[in-house]
């Protein structure tokens, strides 16, 4: 096997640091199940494919949300049967289920926090899928295994935060170089007070960008009334507020009130809500002038 076989292949402990798998479980599930098909070098170790991380994912997924595992492997085979079947439809319906290439380096490298690796791969990624891509088949996928290996404890703290942070500097960094007309619209995105989750904002931006939008962003927990004050100054088109948790409401019960009057005197500025914390909490209040959504399409509209 020459060299160039083995790009997008991989040894059994990186495949282990990216799914989070132990290596006795991946070889558990290729001798009992067959669930994968690694390939051998002549020194007789085993290399596997994205398929097979892939797999391996899915069968950990559908195990962790109550199925035997030997029914989800019956599933994951079912699925990449159909994955060969309609390939180009599924992908489409299914795109965030089926990790690539750069994915699985970033899982690798934040596993052992290397932000040197982390950074090169990053730039790899972007330099390869162009912005638009980048967000959706590389950052977003790979944020939501950071997350997950979280809430399943498999990654410290460290793990999510170093993680984390490398991308967060890196979508600044686009920002930042990013060209704009300056007669452009101008979006502002801000935290909300006591949140500290910015990526998703960063995201977002990076989107209105991409349709001609300047924009400006209110980072992490910002001081209460600096986000009124800012709009004020600046006159926005749009205002985009994020909270992914409920801390800024329970700080603050009378926030959201707050934010809603100051949006209904400022009629002909758009104010957008959004956020898993922001939509649990609003799901149950009346808003005069806030749009609560979880749709990217209707604050780009």
């Amino acid at each position: 096997m020459t060299p160039s076989d083995l790009i997008g292949m991989y040894f059994i402990q990186q495949v282990s640091d990216m799914t989070g798998l132990s290596k006795q479980v991946i070889r558990k599930w290729e001798e009992r199940y067959k669930l994968v098909q690694p390939k051998r070098l002549e020194n007789g170790y085993r290399i596997y494919s994205q398929v097979d991380i892939n797999s391996l994912l899915s069968v950990k997924t559908l195990s962790g949300q109550g199925h035997a595992v030997k029914r989800a492997v019956e599933l994951t085979k079912e699925r990449n049967m159909l994955l060969d079947a309609v390939q180009d439809t599924y992908q489409s319906i299914q795109h965030q289920e089926v990790l690539n290439d750069y994915v699985f380096q970033l899982l690798e490298k934040g596993s052992h926090c290397d932000e040197l690796e982390l950074s090169l791969v990053l730039q790899q990624a972007y330099h390869s899928f162009g912005l638009a891509d980048f967000l959706a088949s590389v950052i977003v996928p790979f944020l939501n295994e950071v997350g997950n290996k979280w809430n399943r404890k498999e990654w410290s703290e460290y793990q999510e935060a170093v993680s984390s942070l490398v991308v967060r500097d890196f979508l600044v960094q686009i920002r930042r170089n990013y060209q704009c007309r300056e007669d452009a619209p101008l979006v502002v995105g801000a935290c909300l007070p006591y949140e500290r989750h910015e990526i998703p904002l960063h995201i977002l931006l990076l989107q209105f960008m991409m349709k001609g939008w300047k924009t400006i962003l209110v980072g992490a927990s910002p001081a209460p009334g600096s986000i009124e004050a800012l709009v004020e100054k600046l006159k926005p088109t749009k205002v985009l507020l994020s909270a992914t948790t409920t801390i800024p409401f329970e700080n603050d019960p009378d926030l959201l009130k707050k934010l809603d009057q100051f949006a209904a005197a400022n009629k002909q500025i758009d104010f957008y809500l959004g956020g898993i914390g922001a939509l649990d909490y609003a799901k149950s209040k009346t808003l005069q002038a806030i749009h609560v959504t979880s749709s990217i399409e209707d604050t780009l509209r």
